[in-house]
């Protein structure tokens, strides 16, 4: 994901059977022809990405995995004296099994008193809200979806060559306690949550909800920091007209977030834009703003790694922070079918983790993933991508050397 690699094929001769050209030799004791296929000869397998990553895994700490283990025995008791595993305790705790224990998002331990959250170098805070919907609701489950179908992951990923659990501190504070009949008192509340997790030192990662939430998390980072913030965003739709339904809702956020002082609209870059639900007031907008959109159209012409130069480039340039947006409709609906918004002609999963990694690797203050919408999902695929780009923007960070970079900006604090 991190970046691309250039491989070198492997040829199989593709003779076919009918044919009978290719040779064969007989399996000793059997009337049955074996097929012996002839692979290029000059191919070194150390040219392989997998093989790097495979040799990269020696590298990582096991201490954390060895501390949880402990942990778990001394809060679920032992097992029972027939298993021959001593690290099973008897009460499911920490990440095993997959399919047991209380869903935190990635089993993250769970901070209930939040003046904690400091101690930790990420903080998973869900925002169960759909009051800026304007269509299909349900995305105040969003949260719940999202760790429920995290438990399928561990925090390894053998291609990044990175362990979440040994390399960084993760955590889940919760949900915050949003007001169903006021959209208002909602983004206040978002603000403070994500206000305080950020002042805190740790990096706040925000599980929607719908879009409206953008503009109370932007506004809740731009509180804390005297710096300028750019805004990175993932999406098929522009979500910058200044109303919608007469309210502030899921297509405004950004109107309203570059009204911030430090969050000036020249910074803010959004890709996947097009289709058939893009409000003209939200074009005139970008255009009297003088944003920048980038089309898919854009993306099939230039290709990913053209498009995330131009993303970085756009959002950064005088900003000293980026904040990534990603709002799962920017996937072709096709592969995320539980979202209040379905657009086809949207990116396809490894085009868009590809993409969130390589705006990643230069740090972030913070992302959110937006309108996954679990009543309208199937087999949990569309509450499972919003998890893996959480996880793989994580990786990225440390891969990348850009865990807690965001400290820089919070202020009062020079680390």
């Amino acid at each position: 994901m991190l970046k691309a690699e250039t491989m070198t094929d492997v040829h199989v001769s593709t003779t076919s059977l009918e044919e009978n050209t290719m040779p064969r030799s007989r399996i000793r004791g059997s009337s049955t022809p074996r097929m012996i296929y002839h692979h290029h000869p000059s191919f070194d397998k150390t040219q392989l990405s997998g093989w790097r990553s495979t040799n990269k895994e020696a590298e990582l700490p096991h201490s954390a995995w060895e501390r949880e283990e402990k942990r778990c025995l001394e809060l679920g008791l032992p097992g029972t004296e027939s298993l021959e595993d001593k690290s099973i305790p008897t009460f499911a705790r920490g990440e095993l099994p997959h399919f047991a224990g209380i869903n935190t998002f990635l089993k993250a331990p769970y901070v209930e008193d939040v003046k904690q959250v400091g101690n930790y170098d990420a903080a998973i805070i869900g925002v169960p809200s759909d009051g800026g919907t304007t269509y299909r609701p349900g995305t105040r489950f969003g949260p719940q979806g999202m760790r429920r179908i995290s438990a399928l992951y561990t925090p390894y990923n053998y291609e990044i060559g990175v362990d979440l659990r040994e390399q960084m501190t993760l955590c889940d504070v919760g949900d915050v306690f949003t007001i169903p009949a006021n959209i208002e008192k909602t983004f206040d509340q978002i603000s403070n949550a994500v206000g305080h997790v950020f002042r805190s030192g740790a990096l706040p990662v925000i599980l929607g909800g719908d879009h409206s939430i953008g503009f109370a998390t932007v506004r809740g980072i731009a509180r804390e920091t005297d710096e300028t913030i750019g805004i990175i965003h993932f999406d098929r739709h522009a979500d910058i007209q200044e109303k919608d339904l007469d309210e502030r809702m899921h297509t405004t956020p950004w109107f309203h977030a570059t009204n911030l002082p430090n969050v000036p609209a020249k910074n803010l870059v959004q890709i996947g834009i097009g289709g058939w639900q893009v409000p003209r007031q939200a074009i005139k907008e970008a255009r009297k703003r003088d944003t920048t959109i980038i089309s898919m159209h854009d993306v099939e012409r230039l290709g990913l790694e053209k498009v995330a130069e131009i993303a970085l480039e756009y959002a950064w340039r005088g900003a000293d922070a980026v904040w990534l947006s990603f709002d799962i409709d920017s996937v072709d609906c096709g592969f995320v079918p539980g979202t209040g918004w379905p657009e086809p002609g949207g990116f396809l999963p490894r085009e868009i983790l590809y993409l969130l990694g390589a705006v990643a690797k230069e740090g972030i203050c913070g992302m959110e993933v937006v309108e996954v919408s679990p009543p309208y999902d199937i087999s949990d695929i569309t509450s499972l991508m919003g998890v893996r780009a959480i996880v793989d923007v994580l990786g990225t960070l440390v891969a990348f050397g850009k865990m807690g970079a965001h400290r820089t900006i919070i202020r009062g604090r020079s680390s």
